[in-house]
């Protein structure tokens, strides 16, 4: 694909930030040490990671400023991300592409940009690492090139994230993954009053398993059990591998009565699917449900797997291989 190409493609270049599932998720201290640096070595006010989203500018980590977005028709960063080199404007009162800008004519009063595009390993601009006086000021070539390589760490950061995410023994989304996906939609809910449900899986008598056929046929269990929940699952929804036996799925758009009915599929795909755990050896594996809806007091994914894991432990305690709404 053409350079031009890519930065003409926007809706791939979307897909591309997307992929990054990096959107809405809470501060990091990578990305927020990189714009302390910014800050500190080029010596402005304010550096912001921004990422570029359809209609607004959203930032992973900013110093210097208190927002957590702005619309994208207020971004300096919605320029920078249709060219490869670097966005300069060195006095913002003179350029007509931004002169006009809240940031520009009420406070902070920025005058001088500079903003290194951050390109994904596939090629798109998904965003920016930008640097902003509330002077005027030309940018050296120096202080560009300590930019880049700042711009190069965040793009890392962003990307090791997606690796560090998945669970390799089962293929679902680890703790880590999981609670980022579950924050965004809590975010994506309360901002837009849409429904979500979460759904805690946990194998009963996991311990039998691993006691009596061994770690092997225990991880064979957890393989066959994330294999069926996402065959089972919507393309929508979200699995997750808590820790040891415990997984969560993330059902978007889902009220209680479809979230039961939906671990209800699920329960009975677990347990009328028997596992091999030897050459000659399958073994029946049964699991407990707990279902929460999400409400406007579950603000962080904490909260909102506390609150189904009540109904869980009732299930296990109820008899397991059944499911419990909270």
């Amino acid at each position: 694909m053409h350079a031009q190409t890519v930065l003409a493609d926007e809706p791939a270049r979307l897909a591309a930030l997307q992929r990054l599932a990096i959107l809405d998720t809470p501060r990091e201290e990578a990305f927020d040490n990189v714009v302390n640096l910014v800050r500190t070595v080029l010596h402005v006010p304010i550096s912001a990671v921004t990422l570029v989203d359809k209609d607004r500018q959203w930032f992973k980590a900013i110093e210097g400023l208190d927002a957590t977005e702005t619309p994208r028709s207020e971004s300096f960063c919605a320029y920078a991300i249709q060219q490869h080199a670097p966005l300069l404007i060195p006095d913002a009162t003179l350029d007509p592409r931004v002169a006009d800008y809240p940031a520009v004519t009420q406070d902070p009063h920025v005058r001088a940009y500079a903003g290194i595009p951050l390109v994904t390993s596939d090629g798109y601009n998904v965003g920016a690492l930008c640097a902003v006086d509330t002077k005027t000021r030309e940018f050296t070539e120096g202080e560009l090139d300590i930019l880049r390589n700042f711009a190069r760490i965040v793009v890392n950061e962003m990307e090791l994230r997606r690796i560090a995410e998945r669970d390799q023994l089962t293929g679902a989304l680890t703790r880590r993954g999981f609670l980022e996906k579950a924050n965004q939609e809590i975010a994506r809910c309360h901002r837009y009053g849409r429904k979500a449900s979460l759904v805690l899986i946990d194998v009963d008598h996991f311990k039998s398993v691993n006691d009596t056929w061994g770690h092997p046929a225990g991880d064979a269990v957890l393989r066959e059990l994330s294999a069926t929940l996402s065959a089972a699952g919507r393309s929508a929804d979200v699995l997750g591998r808590l820790g040891g036996e415990e997984f969560a799925m993330l059902l978007p758009e889902t009220a209680v009565p479809d979230a039961m009915a939906a671990a209800e599929r699920f329960r009975t795909a677990i347990a009328t699917r028997p596992i091999v755990v030897a050459p000659t050896r399958t073994i029946a594996v049964t699991a407990s449900f707990g279902i929460a809806m999400l409400d406007e007091n579950i603000t962080v994914a904490e909260e909102w797997i506390a609150r189904a894991d009540g109904p869980l432990y009732q299930a296990k305690r109820e008899g397991r291989n059944r499911c419990v709404v909270g």
